[in-house]
């Protein structure tokens, strides 16, 4: 595989991937929601055989990634069984209701859960897990192994 440069922790892709074959080895059809350039949906398609697509309205994947460029919206979690937000920024809510229907896995880095609410990352994912729960949903802490601030998340499950 061709090295690509990318910002932010490095081996986070090989690191959620890991973490989606092992905990969802049934789910074959995956989104990467607001993946970019697809790094996380290629080694999701060529190490561990997921259907693996982006969802992105930047529309700016690497070769041979599947994708939509398109905004992310609830409704389409229908297609998948499994949505991943790895960072999603303005998608995390769509990617978080998303549970209401197939397991989601969310790793927030920013706060556009609560505009009206400054929340650091504990009380974001705090947040998200009551609004899971309220929504008759379950919720399981993960930290993912690699290194930074940002490795911590949420399973979601309907």
């Amino acid at each position: 595989m061709a090295r690509h440069t990318f910002h932010g922790a490095p081996g986070r892709f090989e690191a959620t991937a890991r973490f989606v074959a092992d905990r969802f080895p049934e789910a074959q059809y995956v989104a990467d929601v607001a993946g970019g350039q697809g790094m996380l949906a290629r080694i999701l398609a060529k190490r561990y055989n997921k259907q693996a697509e982006v969802v992105d309205p930047r529309g700016w994947p690497l070769r041979g990634v599947s994708n939509r460029a398109m905004a992310y919206d609830a409704v389409l979690a229908d297609f998948y069984d499994l949505v991943i937000g790895l960072h999603p920024d303005q998608a995390l809510r769509p990617v978080v209701e998303s549970a209401d229907r197939v397991p989601v896995l969310i790793v927030p880095c920013c706060n556009f859960w609560d505009r009206e609410a400054r929340l650091g990352r504990d009380a974001l994912l705090d947040a998200i897990g009551r609004h899971q729960v309220e929504h008759g949903g379950s919720v399981e802490p993960v930290t993912l192994e690699f290194d930074g601030p940002m490795n911590r998340g949420l399973v979601l499950l309907p």
